[in-house]
């Protein structure tokens, strides 16, 4: 058995949210939520848009005053000077002056954070070769293709050097190839120790880059772990069965609600302890009429831990 884990003095975290609440008008879009951010950990915020993801980081960084609740950065005030320099920001949105060069823009931003000289030197050469855009620093942004934008933009909320970053979906609008690099990027920040806050509302992004989960849903945390974890702890051993039929789809919804299961998109989804119970659930289908086009067996992964605690899938 391993030794207890020893609590983490709050003024050590790289974050801490404690019960938050954030409305707009009617909408509650952030409605409780209290976190804890390790040091040099990758955490993801997995869920659909609109699930309260991005107001929560805004609340971080101070775009958005909550109406309940504490923030605290490494055991500053979320508003303090301090928090303010340890924080970098990457947001959905991209923030670069077009008719500015790479290099021009990220000596821009250095600025805004007080760096000069030398050290504004360094930075900006640190950021153009994690970005692998050193044979462009001398390119006007608005030439720039958009997944070199996005990388740039990356490289702006870094130019400070922050101990924790906040990433609110840096992947949103780049093509595959483009998103791989973002990935190595990422990849190379968690590596050095840099503790990362991650939002997406891609399955594999967060099953790739981070060492915890969060799911967001309605503007809470409804399950919080590792993968395997949430896996665990929604399905234990059980596998699932997917199974599409040529029959109507009011006969056949009716057909899986009575044997327990979910019919989401037009396709009927089991939870099964043993591969055996696919024959009973096939003979079943086959007295009811219906008519099989395909059928196969998977183990659950976070899809199916969302669909699970929510009833509909992630990106709904």
């Amino acid at each position: 058995m391993s030794a207890p884990a020893i609590p983490t003095p709050s003024s050590s975290l790289p974050l801490r949210i404690e019960a938050l609440i954030k409305r707009f008008g009617p909408v509650t879009a952030v409605d409780g939520i209290t976190l804890d951010l390790h040091s040099g950990e990758c955490l993801g915020l997995l869920g659909p848009n609109g699930a309260g993801k991005s107001t929560l980081i805004r609340s971080i960084v101070g775009r958005v005053v909550p109406d309940a609740g504490t923030v605290s950065v490494f055991g500053s005030a979320a508003d303090s000077a301090g928090a303010r320099a340890a924080l970098g920001w990457i947001p959905q949105e991209l923030a670069l002056y077009p008719r500015l060069t790479c290099r021009e823009n990220l000596e821009s931003f250095g600025r805004y954070h007080g760096l000069a000289g030398a050290a504004l030197g360094q930075a900006v050469v640190w950021c153009l070769d994690w970005a692998a855009l050193q044979d462009r620093a001398g390119e006007l942004v608005k030439n720039l293709s958009g997944g070199m934008k996005r990388r740039l933009n990356m490289a702006a909320g870094l130019i400070h050097q922050p101990k924790l970053v906040l990433m609110d979906e840096p992947t949103v609008g780049v093509d595959p190839q483009s998103r791989n690099r973002i990935f190595e990027m990422i990849e190379k920040l968690h590596g050095e120790g840099m503790s990362i806050i991650y939002t997406t509302h891609y399955m594999e992004e967060a099953e790739r880059l981070c060492d915890r989960i969060a799911i967001v849903d309605h503007g809470r945390i409804i399950a919080l772990g590792a993968k395997e974890e949430l896996v665990h702890t929604a399905f234990a051993t059980r596998s699932e069965v997917l199974a599409r039929f040529q029959s109507s789809p009011d006969r056949v919804g009716e057909w899986v609600e009575q044997r327990g299961g979910r019919y989401v998109d037009h396709v009927a989804q089991f939870s099964i302890e043993h591969p055996t119970e696919i024959a009973g659930l096939l003979d079943d289908a086959a007295s009811a009429g219906l008519e099989l086009v395909d059928v196969s067996l998977r183990k659950p992964n976070l899809e199916s831990v969302f669909l699970h605690l929510t009833g509909r899938e992630l990106r709904d």
